[in-house]
């Protein structure tokens, strides 16, 4: 008998040891699983090269409002943002004290960047020649729109942020939503046969945009024909008259305002609605359309700016 219960006991000793060990290494294991899922590297092209970023980044420093409206949209929250500069349409949540400022678009302040030690920096055209700057201090990814292919570029950069932070499905369903919208506009305005001309006014100066410009996805991707083909694409616009103006005799004249969000002035409708443009068939029919510059000059490229101009573009095509 006594030699049956040593037996006893040992069999149980030995099934509670297993059964610990088992456990310990189910444990170890998702630790392990843990571990990798924060430490998960992704590894981002840009047009400045490639970058190497941790999933779901904690400190995020944003210089592009398209990028900083898209992770708005989708729920991220940043650390810090340039609000020297913001678009009306964000101003009011990121001007707070809840986030850092970090300078001017043309002027970071790469003190105050260092200090929040950021995770990641999503930057566009305006940072571009202090990128290795911005290297120097943690993770830099460029999230421009390339207007050569704007709905291609915006696609991309959604997606890419959809995967930084795990948010694909929220970011698919968003693009589905403004390529509908694209499409429908599109149809009308091709239906309409009517043509348009871009400016960008400045300071009692008009420049002009045509396809494949920084406005040109109102020709290339809304479907709206330009008055004139070979407009030079340039970051400024070609310098243009207003004897051009009626000369093209556009359908339809779209206005930016840059004055209206840099010198917090507006001066087009004054420096625009003159005696000669007076004779133009756009203005004739009521169809000069003065685009917010907060999403077209400011921003563009995010969730929010790209639905809000494709609103504007067919809320004008009759």
């Amino acid at each position: 008998m006594k030699k049956f219960l040593v037996f006893l006991i040992a069999s149980l000793m030995v099934f509670v040891v297993a059964a610990c060990g088992s456990n310990g290494a189910t444990s170890g294991e998702g630790e392990k699983n843990d571990t990798k899922q924060e430490s998960e590297e992704l590894t981002i092209k840009h047009q400045l090269g490639e970058t190497k970023v941790k999933k779901n980044p904690e400190k995020v420093v944003v210089f592009d409002f398209g990028a900083l409206d898209t992770l708005d949209k989708l729920g991220v929250e940043v650390a810090g943002v340039p609000k020297d500069n913001l678009p009306s349409y964000l101003k009011d949540k990121y001007s707070g004290d809840k986030y850092e400022n970090v300078g001017g678009l043309k002027e970071p302040d790469f003190e105050k960047i260092s200090s929040i030690e950021p995770d990641l920096i999503i930057i566009s055209g305006r940072q571009s020649e202090v990128y290795e700057e911005f290297e120097k201090i943690a993770p830099t990814i460029f999230m421009g729109v390339d207007t050569t292919k704007y709905l291609e570029s915006f696609h991309e950069n959604v997606k890419t942020l959809g995967k930084i932070f795990g948010k694909e499905e929220e970011a698919e369903k968003e693009l589905a939503a403004i390529d509908e919208s694209i499409k429908k506009l599109k149809e009308k305005a091709e239906a309409s046969g009517k043509n348009a001309l871009v400016i960008l006014a400045n300071e009692g100066k008009v420049s002009a945009y045509g396809p494949k410009s920084r406005f040109g996805l109102i020709h290339d991707e809304f479907g709206i024909k330009a008055v004139d083909e070979n407009i030079e694409v340039s970051t400024h616009g070609q310098s243009i008259s207003f004897e051009y103006i009626v000369e093209k005799n556009p359908d339809y004249l779209f206005v930016v305002d840059r004055g209206a969000v840099v010198g917090g002035q507006s001066s087009a409708k004054q420096t625009v609605e003159n005696e000669l443009v007076k004779k133009t068939n756009a203005y004739k029919n009521g169809n000069i359309v003065y685009l917010d510059p907060n999403y077209w000059y400011l921003s563009g490229g995010g969730l929010i700016s790209v639905a809000e101009m494709v609103k504007e573009v067919d809320n004008a095509i009759q």
